[in-house]
């Protein structure tokens, strides 16, 4: 099951499946390290939904709610 990573809730957790966006967004998204096949989770959402915190590649990272839209994830069942 696909869904963009800004739908996530928290715990969820899943592989990055493409980047969508604009030059400077995806460029941005790459650089810090949500690309193709990398594995993501979703640790908290702020209270009024953005922004929010996840987990890849080893380290902590935040995006705003709109970078998270850009990224396509295949959803790991738990």
């Amino acid at each position: 099951m696909d869904k963009k990573l800004s739908e996530f809730k928290a715990g969820d957790e899943g592989d990055v499946k493409s980047v969508a966006g604009e030059g400077r967004i995806r460029r941005r998204l790459f650089d810090m390290g949500i690309t193709p096949s990398a594995h993501i989770v979703m640790r908290k959402v702020a209270p009024l939904g953005d922004p929010i915190e996840v987990n890849v590649r080893g380290y902590e990272l935040t995006l705003r709610k709109s970078e998270a839209e850009c990224v396509v994830m295949t959803v790991n069942e738990r």
